[in-house]
C-alpha cells in the first residue's frame, strides 16, 4: 500500500524524462573542460559561464514558480523549459571561443530556470509527505542513471572519434546531446499528468512574505552553504589538470570524464537510501551532513594540489565522496521544502529556494574560478570549502516540525 502511495505514473514519468534530459546535459558536461583545453579556455572563463548561466536560471525560478502559482499551472511551462534544456547546449558543437558557449548555456539554463522548480513542486504534489523522500529519491536515482549514460557516452566517444583536430570529437558529441535532449520534453508530455488548482492572485512580493519563518531560516542556511558549492564541472576541471603531467591531456580528459560518471554511479546507488532514511529522521539534520562532506570534498581537492598529486586513488575517493553529497543534496533539497510552505504559495517557496541556490552558484563558481586563475586551485577549494562549513553548521539547527 505504502509503495503504491509513491510510485505512481507521475514519479514514473518525471524520472523517465528527467533521465534523458541528463543524459543530454551530463554528456556535453563531462567532457566540457577537456574541450575547453583542447581550444585554450581559461578556468575562469568555464567559472563565469557557469555562474552566469546559473544566475539566469535562479532569477528564473523566483518567477516561474510564482506564475505557476498565480495561473493554476505548472505542466506547460515544464514541457518548455525541458526543450530549452535539451536543445541550447548543442550550440557548442560551432564554438571557436568562450561567447558561444555562454549564449549556449544560456539559453539551456533558460530553460532549467523555468521548469526545475515546478517539476519540483508537482512531483511534491504527487505523493504523501511521509513518503516523500522516497519518491525524490527514487527520481534522483533515476536522475542520476541519466548523468551515467550521458558521460558514458561521451566518453566512449571521445575514445573512439577520430581526435584530429583535438576539437573534433567534442563537437560531435555535442550535437550528438539533441537525441536525448529532444525526447525529454515529449516525455513530460505525454506521461505526466496535472491536476489543476485554484489560481493565487497574489502579487510576487505578497506571496514570499506569506513563507512561513522557519522556511525562511532553511533559506539562510542554504544560501550561505551555496555561496561556497561551485560546479562540479570544475572538480572535473581539477581532476584533467592534475593528471595532465601523467596521462597527456586527450587522455586527462578521459580520465577526469571517468572520475564524474563514479561520482554519478554513486549519486544513482546513495539516493533512495538517502531519500528513505529521511522519512524517518530529521532532513534537514542529514542534509546538514551532506553540506559538511561537500566541504571535506573541496579541502581535499585544494591537498591534492598543494601535494601534486597525480595518481588516481585519491581523485577516486574526492568523487566517490561528491557522488554521496550530490544525493543528499539533490534528494533533499527537493523534499524537504514541501512541508513548510502552504499549497498555494509551494511554486513560489520552490522558486526562492531556486532563486537562493542560483545565486550562491553564481558566487561560488565564479570565486572559485576566479581565485584558481589568480592564485591558486588550493586557494579557491579552500575557500569554498570553508564556505560550505559555515553552511553545514547553520544547517545542523532543527527545523522539521
Amino acid at each position: 500500500m505504502e509503495s503504491r502511495a509513491w510510485l505512481n505514473r507521475n514519479v514514473l514519468g518525471m524520472t523517465a524524462t528527467s533521465l534523458l534530459s541528463d543524459a543530454c546535459y551530463e554528456m556535453i558536461i563531462s567532457v566540457l573542460p577537456g574541450f575547453m583545453a583542447a581550444v585554450g579556455i581559461s578556468p575562469a572563463a568555464l567559472g563565469w559561464i557557469e555562474g552566469s548561466a546559473d544566475a539566469l536560471s535562479s532569477f528564473l525560478k523566483l518567477w516561474s514558480g510564482w506564475y505557476s502559482d498565480r495561473v493554476g499551472r505548472r505542466k506547460p511551462i515544464v514541457v518548455i523549459g525541458y526543450f530549452f534544456t535539451g536543445t541550447g547546449m548543442s550550440l557548442f558543437t560551432f564554438a571557436k571561443t568562450w561567447p558561444l558557449l555562454l549564449v549556449g548555456r544560456m539559453i539551456s539554463w533558460f530553460g532549467k530556470g523555468i521548469r526545475g522548480s515546478l517539476r519540483d513542486a508537482m512531483l511534491a504534489e504527487s505523493v504523501p509527505d511521509s513518503v516523500r523522500g522516497r519518491a525524490f529519491g527514487f527520481h534522483r536515482a533515476g536522475d542520476t542513471i541519466g548523468a551515467i549514460l550521458g558521460p558514458l557516452t561521451g566518453i566512449l566517444l571521445l575514445r573512439f572519434l577520430p581526435s584530429t583536430p583535438p576539437d573534433h570529437p567534442f563537437r560531435v558529441i555535442f550535437l550528438a546531446s539533441l537525441i536525448p535532449g529532444l525526447a525529454a520534453p515529449l516525455a513530460f508530455a505525454f506521461i505526466i499528468r496535472e491536476t489543476l488548482r485554484r489560481p493565487n492572485p497574489q502579487r510576487l512580493w505578497s506571496a514570499l512574505r506569506e513563507l512561513s519563518p522557519q522556511f525562511r531560516r532553511f533559506l539562510v542556511a542554504a544560501g550561505v552553504f551555496g555561496l561556497g558549492d561551485f560546479s562540479p564541472t570544475l572538480l572535473v576541471m581539477a581532476a584533467a589538470v592534475l593528471l595532465t603531467p601523467r596521462y597527456g591531456k586527450v587522455g586527462a580528459a578521459s580520465i577526469a570524464a571517468s572520475l564524474y560518471l563514479l561520482r554519478n554511479v554513486v549519486e544513482a546507488i546513495a539516493a533512495y537510501p538517502v531519500g528513505a532514511l529521511s522519512d524517518r529522521t530529521s532532513r534537514t539534520r542529514l542534509l546538514a551532513a551532506g553540506y559538511l562532506l561537500s566541504a571535506f570534498v573541496a579541502a581535499a581537492a585544494a591537498l591534492l594540489f598543494t601535494s601534486g598529486a597525480t595518481h588516481l586513488l585519491p581523485l577516486i575517493l574526492v568523487f566517490t565522496t561528491a557522488g554521496i553529497v550530490a544525493a543528499c543534496q539533490d534528494t533533499l533539497a527537493g523534499a524537504i521544502p514541501a512541508a513548510m510552505v502552504t499549497e498555494r504559495t509551494r511554486g513560489t517557496g520552490y522558486g526562492a529556494l531556486g532563486f537562493i541556490n542560483g545565486f550562491g552558484d553564481l558566487t561560488a563558481s565564479a570565486l572559485t574560478g576566479t581565485l584558481w586563475t589568480l592564485l591558486s586551485p588550493a586557494t579557491a577549494f579552500l575557500t569554498a570549502g570553508s564556505i560550505m562549513f559555515l553552511g553545514s553548521l547553520l544547517m545542523a539547527q532543527r527545523y522539521d516540525k
